[in-house]
């Protein structure tokens, strides 16, 4: 009985010293309309992807985060106002971020900020119009704020909006007819909603 005690003990006292979770979400991403550099016209259309993060609790409050999601969409150009582009686009992230959360009760409101790479690939089939285009890659921050539900002391429901500050794809085009280049920058809104294991 005295080892039964000790045991349950133990596990009560390691529950909570829990300092790391894991989470899966389901995510959406919806980009604007872009205007840029050589009367090059970019939008994107909206689709329902994948997030999966690990988090680590520094302290009560803050807390490192790693994140990979996947999304599949398609993204449209208009060049001179006279081609009309679509190109069958796979979307990855590699970020990291710096957590910050707060706890009243059950409910426990965070923000986020961090910088990673965003890798747009183009999938050859029926999908893109335009061969010989290549994968593209780049810079982009991270920022966002969510809740967190607890239904109990190893998971939780997770709420967000999720947004990335990144360059417009180009996809590796320079012939001028063919340039996709719009030289500006857009915020891709990805908002989700999973559920998160502590451990």
């Amino acid at each position: 009985m005295l080892l039964g005690v000790l045991m349950l003990s133990a596990a009560a006292g390691y529950a909570q010293e829990s300092r790391q979770d894991i989470s899966f979400s389901g995510t959406g991403i919806f980009s604007p309309v872009i205007h840029g550099a050589n009367s090059v016209k970019q939008s994107a259309t909206g689709a329902l992807g994948l997030l999966l993060s690990y988090r680590y609790m520094v302290t009560p409050r803050s807390a490192l985060e790693l994140n990979y999601s996947f999304e599949q969409n398609q993204q449209k150009y208009i060049v001179s106002s006279v081609y009309d582009y679509r190109i069958h686009s796979r979307m990855q992230e590699a970020t990291g971020a710096y957590v910050f959360s707060l706890n009243f009760k059950r409910f426990s409101p965070f923000a986020q900020v961090g910088v990673g790479t965003l890798f747009f690939t183009p999938v050859l089939d029926e999908g893109t119009t335009l061969l010989f285009t290549k994968s593209s890659k780049g810079l982009t921050g991270l920022f966002g704020a969510g809740l967190a539900y607890e239904l109990s002391p190893s998971f939780d429901i997770r709420a967000e909006y999720r947004g990335y500050l990144t360059k417009t794809p180009g996809f590796g085009e320079t012939n001028p007819q063919f340039d996709l280049q719009t030289n500006r920058y857009e915020i891709i809104s990805a908002p989700a909603i999973g559920v998160a294991y502590h451990f």
